[in-house]
């Protein structure tokens, strides 16, 4: 008889934003005519940029003749799209890469999902807590995480301390970590790693032969100039880190579906006979296996993004969302909340009233201002007593969200 991937029955059985969804659709269920603003998800709300619109016609109409039609796309990418990722992400900032260690695939939360897969499932895995539920799932679907155990944690995970003190960046442990998740800007607190944090991961790393699984989907709203856009701006990265990109938040492909990993050619793991193997070639092999490349269109609508004018049209979609993130930050000052994150990064971080859970909050608020967040505990144990808000939001329904919170007695 068939059976089941056992791992999946250790998961929650919704999945954080499934049941903000369902929360959200029983209300409206019971309020028909309610005016729900959400600042939960993480989807955008602005239009792609008039440059990549072009890219997508230009692309279609190339579709549509026999002379430019276009049939399986490379597995790991075409080389104009890995040129301009080169040139403008990497060689700007002095970092050399070939285009042999970039790979273009459908999002920067599906490869760090399918990434584990070429990693033994013995490694022990580091994430920051709290932090993205993604992180957490996928090492529990390949049976990695152990058991579930009363507070929440996974049994075989090392939670990463990431302290109010310290900025809620992630604290170097006291114990070996093999594969370790590194988000920065940070989902969901809006943190950001400097360079002296990054330079000591690096440093844990090459130590402990680990690997650093570098999430930087957010760098473009990076607008402090000490900050790291790329973890490879710290020497000797190259050697433990694979790093995550996605055009998403940075261009609004939420629902185009494209992103970019970088796997050096530097970068090894090691076999059961001790001998080092490269992460890069295993990552090619399970790419152009499991995967049939990314749209051509797609990624022609992606090349446009490194364009003179897609990088202005999209720096002014950035300052919009980052505007809409300042109006969060001083709206919940105004209403006497304290508030991180929201200036290197589209994530506001909230304390929550200490006489409720973050799910009693969620509640409160949808009920009492018609606004949707996130509760900090769908992001772990520790994210118990916060909440996350986002500025990828209607500049007019932020305001009129924050006017809501203003003027909110709870």
């Amino acid at each position: 008889m068939i059976r089941i991937n056992e791992n999946f029955k250790a998961l929650s059985e919704n999945y954080l934003f499934s049941e903000i969804a369902r929360k959200i659709d029983a209300y409206k269920a019971i309020n028909p005519n309610a005016d729900v603003i959400s600042l939960g998800i993480g989807d955008v709300t602005e239009p792609l940029c008039e440059s990549v619109i072009k890219a997508i016609h230009s692309a279609a109409d190339e579709m549509a003749d026999r002379a430019t039609f276009k049939g399986y796309a490379p597995e790991c990418g075409y080389d104009f799209l890995k040129i301009a990722i080169l040139e403008n992400d990497y060689l700007a900032r002095g970092i050399s890469l070939s285009s042999d260690e970039i790979f273009i695939n459908d999002g920067a939360k599906s490869s760090l999902g399918h990434f584990g897969d070429i990693l033994s499932v013995d490694n022990i895995v580091a994430v920051s807590d709290p932090v993205y539920p993604v992180y957490i799932d996928t090492n529990v679907m390949e049976g990695r995480a152990g058991q579930n155990l009363p507070d929440g944690r996974r049994s075989n995970i090392v939670y990463l301390e990431c302290p109010r003190e310290k900025e809620f960046t992630a604290q170097l442990p006291n114990r070996r970590a093999d594969v370790i998740y590194l988000c920065s800007p940070n989902n969901p607190t809006g943190s950001v790693l400097n360079r002296e944090q990054l330079s000591a991961w690096v440093e844990y790393a090459k130590k402990h032969k680990s690997i650093i699984l570098f999430d930087s989907a957010y760098e473009a709203y990076i607008s402090d100039p000490a900050i790291p856009h790329s973890i490879y701006e710290i020497e000797g990265a190259k050697e433990v880190a694979a790093e995550f990109r996605s055009f998403s938040k940075t261009a609004g492909f939420t629902g185009m579906r494209c992103g970019y990993t970088i796997v050096p050619e530097a970068l090894a793991a090691y076999g059961s006979n001790d001998a080092a193997v490269s992460l890069n070639a295993l990552w090619r092999r399970h790419q152009s296996t499991k995967f049939n490349g990314t749209a051509y269109i797609v990624q022609r609508a992606a090349e446009a993004v490194y364009s003179k004018q897609g990088k202005q049209q999209i720096a002014g979609t950035i300052a919009y969302y980052m505007n809409n993130a300042k109006t969060i930050l001083e709206g919940l000052k105004y209403a006497g909340f304290k508030a991180y994150g929201g200036v290197n990064a589209p994530y506001i971080w909230l304390e929550i009233p200490r006489n409720m859970n973050s799910w009693t909050f969620f509640d409160k608020l949808l009920n009492e201002c018609q606004v949707v967040g996130t509760p900090g505990v769908g992001f772990g144990p520790s994210g118990e007593g916060y909440f996350r808000l986002t500025a990828f939001a209607k500049a007019e329904n932020v305001e009129k969200a924050m006017e809501r919170i203003k003027q909110w007695k709870m």
